[in-house]
């Protein structure tokens, strides 16, 4: 509201910080005889574009090897809490090194 000078109270849209930063993980050398994880919302072509990633990706790195957005399901929908909340305890199942995560807008 304005006070009498005219002046309006400001209000910062975000709320206090309730968590800290933690450090990033360590990056990886390379992807050659690592395992990646695809990841997808549904959205926006990625069954075309997930299999011009892997072959891209294989021709740099032969050993490479990918485990397909199919098994999670998606990232975005009606299940997205569940996809989610297991998706941990699943790339360490599968034994995942590394993920790319494709959405589309």
């Amino acid at each position: 509201m304005a006070d009498s000078t005219g002046l309006y109270d400001v209000v910062w849209p975000r709320s206090e910080r309730r968590t800290t930063l933690q450090p990033l993980a360590p990056r990886l050398r390379s992807l050659d005889g690592k395992r990646v994880a695809e990841l997808w919302t549904y959205l926006y072509r990625g069954d075309e574009v997930f299999p011009m990633l892997e072959e891209g990706l294989k021709a740099r790195y032969p050993g490479v090897e990918f485990v397909g957005w199919q098994e999670f399901g998606s990232t975005h929908s009606e299940d997205e809490r569940e996809v989610l909340d297991s998706l941990p305890r699943r790339l360490k199942e599968l034994g995942v090194d590394a993920v790319v995560s494709g959405m589309g807008c």
